[in-house]
């Protein structure tokens, strides 16, 4: 049987095609590693890859805002630590000035020591972070949580100008945690502290006289208060950091299954693609050889 030339050139052509195709293919999945290089290569997996590193995107989103988060809630416990502190320390002078033993310059002689506390109270509630924007001043972290107005009436000389809204952050599918907290209240402190200032600076001040009492009591309970409200956003944010740790390991256990599973779909063999690659090239160079061959081989060489 005879065979044209244009034909025989035809089929040699595509088996050379065919076989450089492959072999090209196999040395760019060799190269990256990944069996898939192009959607059309198998476009169930693609599909199947895809899916995963949209996960795997999100996943690592969720991980992203609860660092963020976390850090922000250990520094606002740390805030709040110190200002309980400070409290704690109020109400010890308080008390030891509710005495009524006490010499009217031992009362005089607490005022600086009040003075300090509720400044460091004062300047605590408006802390900030490092963007400069104020901690407890619920979403308003524009505006000072708690501001001090020197000519307002004693007693209300200290208002709280945040607010009690919350930013809320996502940190998982439907899942959102509170990022911000606020202070409201500690003004009220923050007033009861002033009365209590200007009454025991009063020379000759006693402890026994009915209004001083009165004042001091009124501080005792609203350190009471404010130490309450703030010991229960102390608990709060420690539960919430055991909460977000829990929520973390759980997706970095399914970050881990993700990669194992994009691993199993996407990862080349090795071996196998090595073998392929290796017969190819023999067919490839046995197809080159064959067409020289044959194509300088004429109708005289039988003679």
């Amino acid at each position: 049987m005879r065979i044209a030339s244009t034909q025989y050139e035809s089929t040699m052509l595509r088996s050379l095609q065919l076989n450089q195709g492959k072999t090209a293919s196999l040395t760019a999945q060799m190269a990256s590693g990944q069996k898939i290089q192009l959607p059309s290569d198998d476009p169930i997996t693609s599909v199947q890859l895809s899916r995963l590193t949209r996960e795997e995107a999100t996943i690592s989103q969720y991980r992203d805002n609860i660092g963020s988060l976390k850090i922000r809630l250990q520094k606002g416990e740390a805030y709040l630590t110190g200002m309980n502190n400070d409290m704690q320390e109020a109400r010890d002078l308080l008390v030891w000035a509710s005495d009524g033993g006490n010499a009217s310059a031992d009362l005089n002689s607490m005022v600086n020591s009040m003075q300090s506390l509720k400044d460091s109270l004062f300047y605590s509630s408006n802390s900030k972070d490092t963007e400069g924007n104020y901690v407890f001043s619920g979403t308003a972290t524009n505006q000072p949580t708690i501001t001090y107005d020197p000519a307002a009436p004693l007693g209300s000389r200290y208002t709280f100008t945040g607010n009690t809204a919350q930013q809320n952050v996502v940190v998982g599918n439907g899942i959102t945690q509170a990022a911000n907290t606020d202070l409201q209240g500690m003004e009220t402190l923050l007033n009861q502290m002033d009365n209590t200032i200007a009454a025991l600076q009063v020379p000759g001040v006693s402890a026994n006289n009915p209004a001083v009492r009165a004042t001091l009591n009124a501080n005792l309970d609203g350190i009471d208060t404010a130490m309450g409200l703030v010991s229960v956003k102390i608990a709060t944010f420690g539960g919430t950091q055991n909460i977000l740790s829990t929520l973390d390991s759980n997706h970095s256990n399914v970050s881990l299954s993700n990669k194992t599973a994009e691993l199993d779909l996407g990862e080349l063999d090795y071996s196998a693609a090595a073998i392929d690659l290796n017969g190819y090239t023999l067919a490839l160079q046995a197809t080159q050889k064959a067409y020289a061959k044959v194509s300088g081989l004429s109708l005289f060489n039988a003679l």
